[in-house]
């Protein structure tokens, strides 16, 4: 059985950090990769990272780029999206979803992805 479990989400204040952690259980790593999205009230859900966990490569979309770091822990089935310098526009539901494409990841097209957890809040105040 496949879970997508965020967790992490906040509330933080402009220029905060929140290092938000996605436990993937049932999607082996040489076989999945992990993305993060997020959707924002009234707005379409949108790319911000992904990894391929089984060469390590990630990619950023340009959303968040430069302010975040997707990794991952292989041995705990984890991701972890460390965010900085927030901004109140970056206020959002966060997913996390696992693909199929284990290689490589898309860090835009959420269609790509096959499994998606409930998502974490996020919310920066100015």
């Amino acid at each position: 059985e496949v879970q997508i479990v965020e967790s992490g989400g906040g509330l933080v204040q402009a220029g905060g950090s929140l290092r938000l952690s996605c436990v993937a259980s049932g999607v082996p790593v040489d076989d999945y990769s992990i993305g993060w999205f997020r959707q924002a009230p009234g707005k379409e859900r949108e790319g911000v990272a992904c990894i391929s966990r089984s060469v390590g490569i990630s990619e950023y979309a340009d959303s968040m780029e430069g302010r975040v770091t997707i990794s991952s822990d292989n041995a705990k089935n984890t991701v972890y999206l460390q965010m900085n310098s927030l901004k109140p526009e970056d206020t959002a539901v966060y997913y996390c979803a696992a693909s199929r494409a284990a290689y490589p990841c898309s860090q835009y097209v959420s269609r790509a992805y096959d499994y998606w957890g409930q998502g974490t809040q996020v919310t920066v105040s100015s």
